[in-house]
């Protein structure tokens, strides 16, 4: 991860941006010496989003909680309205 004060990132934050878009590289932004943000490509945090909500439920499966799931008859009905009972 690159470190860049953001005094220095006022004038490069274009490159910084793409950097961040086109590598997947992140940048964390630092004031006065400690992290203040980071610059991440969306597709790098659509990533990390994906692998917590995996990691989530692989936790709540090995603690036996059931809580949240449906079966596809109540996912159609949420989803769509449709009425599977009939």
């Amino acid at each position: 991860m690159t470190e860049i004060a953001i005094s220095a990132a006022r004038s490069q934050l274009g490159d910084l941006v793409r950097r961040a878009a086109h590598n997947r590289e992140t940048i964390a932004l630092t004031d006065h010496g400690h992290v203040a943000a980071l610059v991440v490509s969306p597709q790098l945090l659509e990533d990390y989003e994906d692998s917590l909500a995996v990691l989530q439920y692989e936790l709540r499966t090995a603690r036996g909680d059931q809580s949240g799931r449906r079966s596809l008859a109540q996912a159609r009905e949420e989803l769509l309205g449709e009425d599977t009972t009939a």
